[in-house]
């Protein structure tokens, strides 16, 4: 098997491919012919750097045409991809340097700057020189014939337990995204496909350009960091069918700005964490698309999705249902995965540990609806035991976030004397609400009105009898809050 050869060589190559915005504004439409010379000319190059099949190459590029070539070239040739967030700090990729003893790192100048000395690298310049038809290029690498257990790629988990580990996913894994391409990302022939995510990430090894190929849809790429003001501007005006964001992403465009009309989309998605109702109810309202929740994890790949025509009413918040063919079971409140059911469950960590059990522990806590439906209620170590009771901190955190002063929440245990712990809300205000916090009788107002208001829509004993105002929250790279740190802060 080859991707190049399954997926790029199928598509007539006169057939749209990418459409790319670069960091100036400059548009272009790539065809599936220049992916496919492009990545053909790069393997050549690469060849002559040094970089033989099943060779680590780093990736260090944002959302432009030259990360996905890159990537091609890596498929075509059999070398493992490892894509990286450029956003990465020195220590950071001296960290997966180590880890992965990588043959070249392709990159954006100011990126490659920070990496360990005496790697080799191609920068920019050096892939448009290999680009240019006018010089004489290196010869180009045969398509490698590949087993659908060599490895493909290696993706970096984001760190919100523990060190991120890296994890091996085969080949199989690429075409195996097909399952949730269909059944949850949701895009049809001819749609354009926008996935938000910078790379480095599961999400947007998947969802940028291979679940849209897989579907006979085109992929959007946009060179900029998120801003709230232009998001949906540039759906707009790029007729955009299908938007894939971080969680985070949507709450802050409910929040900062006025939601309106998108005439083309057709499917909006989010995962990564779990999307509080009124933000669903706030796009619903605005736009007439609904937001299909999804989950999945670095190991597994995407596991449940609510499915296109699936309906959200009554199921705001559910993660939806196992993707097809994937077996799930609930074990003491735990979800987990029979991993010989998914097409994209991963090879094997770097340190060469391999998950040999029939049942994938995922350490999310979920509860089921009597549709099968399912609702994520947080992590393992995330949950607050506060007399008795045992508090997950997603449900705390809606409840927080429904309350109009507060824009973000995180809900972690606080040590307490007769009860052994009670819930501690750590909250971010919206920008309107911010001077009520800086008088302290208003801000006693402000803690008991959010208090007041949690007690009414969320169980009374989940309130939280500790409300602290902060500027942000940690976050990982994806955008997932790190619960653990906050509590960290507190020791």
């Amino acid at each position: 098997m080859n991707f190049i050869e399954d997926v790029i060589q199928r598509f007539p190559f006169s057939r749209e491919a990418i459409i790319a915005i670069d960091a100036e504004g400059r548009r272009k439409v790539h065809h599936f012919s220049h992916m496919f010379a492009r990545s053909l000319g790069l393997s050549g190059v690469m060849l002559a750097s040094g970089v033989r099949r099943g060779d680590v190459v780093m990736i260090l590029v944002g959302n432009r045409i030259e990360w996905v070539i890159s990537m091609l070239a890596c498929f075509r040739m059999g070398a493992v991809a490892l894509p990286l967030n450029p956003q990465l700090t020195a220590e950071d990729l001296a960290y997966r340097v180590n880890a992965t003893d990588p043959a070249l790192a392709i990159g954006e100048a100011e990126y490659l700057d920070r990496l360990p000395d005496g790697m080799t690298c191609l920068d920019m310049e050096d892939l448009a020189r290999a680009f240019d038809e006018d010089l004489t290029q290196p010869l180009p690498a045969e398509c490698a014939e590949l087993e659908p257990d060599d490895p493909a790629l290696i993706v970096f988990t984001s760190g919100s337990t523990g060190e991120p580990r890296g994890v091996i996913h085969s080949q199989s894994y690429l075409t195996g995204q097909l399952t949730q391409a269909e059944y949850w990302f949701g895009a049809l022939p001819g749609d354009l496909a926008w996935c938000t995510a910078a790379p480095g990430w599961s999400k947007s090894s998947r969802n940028t350009f291979i679940a849209p190929w897989l579907c006979g849809a085109k992929a959007l790429l946009v060179d900029e960091r998120f801003d709230p003001g232009t998001r949906l501007d540039i759906a707009r005006r790029e007729k955009v069918n299908l938007l894939c964001q971080a969680p985070t992403e949507y709450r802050m465009l409910a929040g900062r700005t006025e939601l309106g009309p998108l005439p083309d989309m057709r499917r909006m998605v989010s995962a990564g964490e779990t999307l509080n109702p009124g933000v669903i109810a706030a796009f619903r309202e605005a736009t007439g698309v609904e937001i299909a929740d999804g989950y999945g994890q670095t190991e597994t790949g995407a596991v449940t999705g609510m499915r296109p025509g699936d309906s959200l009413a009554g199921r705001e918040g559910s993660m939806g249902r196992p993707l097809p063919g994937i077996d799930t079971r609930i074990l003491n409140g735990e979800l987990q995965v029979r991993a010989a059911s998914s097409p994209t469950f991963f090879s094997s960590y770097l340190d060469g540990e391999h998950f040999e059990g029939e049942w994938w522990a995922t350490g999310d806590l979920v509860r089921a609806d009597e549709d099968g439906f399912l609702y994520h209620e947080g992590r393992n170590d995330d949950i607050i035991s506060s007399a008795g009771y045992r508090i997950g901190p997603v449900e705390v955190e809606h409840a927080l976030i429904s309350h109009p002063a507060v824009a973000e929440a995180a809900a972690i245990a606080a040590p307490d004397a007769e009860r052994g712990s009670v819930v501690h809300a750590v909250v971010v205000l919206r920008d309107e609400a911010r001077p009520r916090a800086d008088a302290e009788r208003s801000r006693a107002e402000l803690v008991a009105g959010i208090q007041k208001h949690c007690r009414e829509v969320t169980a009374p004993y989940k309130y939280p009898r500790e409300v602290e105002f902060v500027d942000e929250l940690p976050k990982t790279s994806s955008g997932k809050i790190r619960r653990a740190e906050l509590r960290n802060q507190r020791k």
